[in-house]
């Protein structure tokens, strides 16, 4: 399945042979075509662009609007990935129908070919009407960026000690309510390792994980803490690969040394004189 296309169905199909689904965040064309090229099976325009690209402190004020000009350029990079687009605050909470709509135009406009949205049961009518007309829909439960006033900030989810207790029994309700409402795959965000396996045994839908654990059907991480281009905070679950923000940094550096050094452009960063004719 290396480089076929990368379709719906498929995930199921690779939780069934216990074949792990990598899933990656991106925003633009080039990291977009790089991840895609790399054999990343689906990509997510998240609305965490609001904190990784515009540098905002939640995912809350991102755009229908905006999240379209991302998937635009996702989309036109992609050939083989599945490109999800998530549906931002408040642009499916109102009533199915307004998530109905908003959802197509993620669909029309950006050119998604999955949707995504947070909640459990209470989002799962919403699922089941999006679904209804062949939107696919991939659930989102545990720590979801959209409620981090509600959670007072992010926090894991689903702990077993006293009160929690209740949270994860939720949590798997929330999984069972979307897995029945047709999501056709469920992210499950940072949460006890023994409750993503858990889940994940429980679905017959695969579970992608994100601080949830090995068990989880698939993973997926935000791009800019895999590529270690996060300068804040690095949650526990981040894993970075690279380090783009110390090599860019080196880069500009030695790039501004040499320009006021008088280095650079040297002369085979220059056009030659033409010669004039006699």
């Amino acid at each position: 399945m290396a480089g076929d296309k990368v379709r719906v169905p498929d995930l199921a199909r690779m939780k069934a042979r216990k074949r792990k689904i990598a899933m990656l965040t991106a925003y633009d064309y080039p990291f977009a075509r790089i991840f895609d090229q790399a054999g990343i099976d689906v990509i997510l325009v998240g609305d965490s662009l609001g904190m990784t690209v515009q540098g905002r402190d939640s995912t809350l004020p991102v755009t229908l609007d905006e999240m379209i000009y991302h998937l635009r350029m996702v989309t036109r990079a992609c050939t083989r990935a599945l490109v999800i687009g998530d549906m931002p605050f408040l642009t499916y909470q109102v009533s199915a129908e307004d998530a109905l709509r908003n959802a197509g135009r993620l669909i029309k406009e950006g050119g998604a070919e999955a949707v995504k949205l947070e909640g459990g049961i209470a989002v799962a009518e919403t699922v089941r009407r999006l679904v209804s007309v062949d939107i696919p829909v991939m659930g989102h439960i545990g720590l979801t960026p959209q409620s981090v006033h509600r959670m007072g900030g992010y926090r894991v989810q689903g702990r077993t000690e006293g009160r929690a207790a209740g949270c994860r029994e939720r949590l798997l309700e929330d999984a069972a309510a979307l897995e029945a409402a047709g999501a056709f795959a469920i992210v499950l965000e940072g949460m006890p390792a023994e409750l993503g396996h858990e889940i994940t045994e429980r679905c017959g839908v695969p579970t992608i994980g994100i601080g949830a654990g090995p068990e989880c059907d698939g993973q997926v991480l935000v791009m800019h803490d895999l590529l270690g281009l996060t300068q804040n905070h690095r949650p526990r679950f981040v894993k970075a690969y690279a380090a783009l923000a110390e090599n860019a940094a080196a880069a500009a550096a030695a790039y501004a040394r040499e320009v006021r050094e008088g280095v650079f452009p040297a002369p085979e960063h220059c056009y030659p004189r033409k010669e004039l004719s006699s």
